[in-house]
């Protein structure tokens, strides 16, 4: 390989792949001597690429984390995921992330190939992201956290509750958990000596101490399922009976799966059992069905259907925003 500026784009590439990589096998890929990938990557060093060399039998080069983002080669795949990646993350919840990504995505798709452009359109075209709702999320507060994860270092911040009430809190981050609708931040915290959970956009002025810490022994081993266990904790969940006016085959592919127990009449209509859940979540899941049902029980899930019918009533006629 003769032509330099190829040759040191396909250096670069290769050095990007997390690894460290001895000289005589960059040599090989590339086609070229040891000496020749020694210049080469003084060049690289020289536009502001931060390659550290070991030395050694087992040394080689590897790129590291320098001063300022460096240029990136990607491959076709890799430019295409991060496009659509970016067009996604547009319609998510941590505040700010929406005018980024576009910015991102403005500049990749001006040095995009015709080829990938048409790719990425063709998916955006096909595509309809529902927005995730719910509140928005700080980036420097969920940047704060990570680094105190990945450093073991305690932090500190407000925080409001739920009926309003701020407090400041002393923590150990273990993770950021992410459901979709929200962010939440599994942490130990100090002064409660207890392992809490806290929603990340209540959080306010987020700073690391800079204090270290041994990282404790974590309070489950799934922290997603942890996290929704605990949530679920806070109110109170129930077991919906309903008979549904179609048949289980018909039904099921709507409820997907794990989602109860279905059981066939002898009049064409179905009987459901649901799993514990919410009185929300049971009542979305009825009224999705898009087929009439009747609710056998609980008797709360019969009065909170009759509370949505009389709000979407009043929406209907357009009365709610007067009441």
């Amino acid at each position: 390989m003769t032509d330099t500026p190829a040759r040191l784009l396909g250096l670069l590439s290769l050095l990007q792949t997390p690894r460290e990589w001895p000289g005589s096998e960059l040599a090989d890929r590339l086609g070229v001597s040891p000496r020749t990938i020694r210049r080469d990557v003084e060049r690289l060093r020289d536009l502001g690429y931060p390659v550290e060399a070991s030395r050694g039998v087992a040394g080689g080069y590897r790129l590291v984390a320098g001063t300022a983002m460096p240029p990136l080669v990607l491959d076709d795949d890799e430019a295409v995921a991060i496009a659509v990646g970016l067009r996604t993350a547009a319609g998510q919840t941590v505040d700010g992330i929406e005018e980024a990504s576009v910015r991102a995505l403005a500049k990749l798709e001006q040095v995009l190939p015709a080829r990938l452009r048409r790719r990425v359109g063709t998916i955006g075209t096909a595509t309809v992201a529902v927005p995730a709702g719910g509140p928005v999320v700080d980036p420097a507060q969920l940047t704060v956290f990570a680094g105190a994860i990945t450093n073991h270092e305690t932090v500190r911040f407000r925080y409001r509750a739920n009926d309003g009430t701020e407090t400041r809190r002393r923590v150990e981050p273990l993770r950021l958990v992410a459901t979709g609708r929200r962010w939440y931040l599994v942490a130990y915290d100090l002064d409660r000596a207890d392992w809490r959970i806290f929603r990340a956009d209540r959080v306010r002025d987020a700073q690391a101490t800079g204090g270290r810490v041994t990282p404790r022994e974590p309070p489950a081993a799934d922290l997603a399922a942890y996290v929704v266990d605990r949530l679920y904790d806070l109110m109170p969940t129930f077991r919906a009976v309903a008979v549904l006016a179609e048949p289980a085959a018909q039904i099921a592919p709507r409820l997907g799966v794990a989602a109860g127990e279905l059981t066939d009449l002898d009049d064409g209509r179905c009987r459901w059992r649901s799993h514990p859940d919410t009185l929300d979540w049971l009542a979305f899941r009825l009224l999705g069905l898009g087929c009439a049902f009747t609710v056998e029980e609980p008797r709360e899930l019969v009065e909170h259907l009759k509370v949505l019918a009389a709000r979407a009533t009043a929406a209907a006629t357009g009365s709610g925003a007067r009441d």
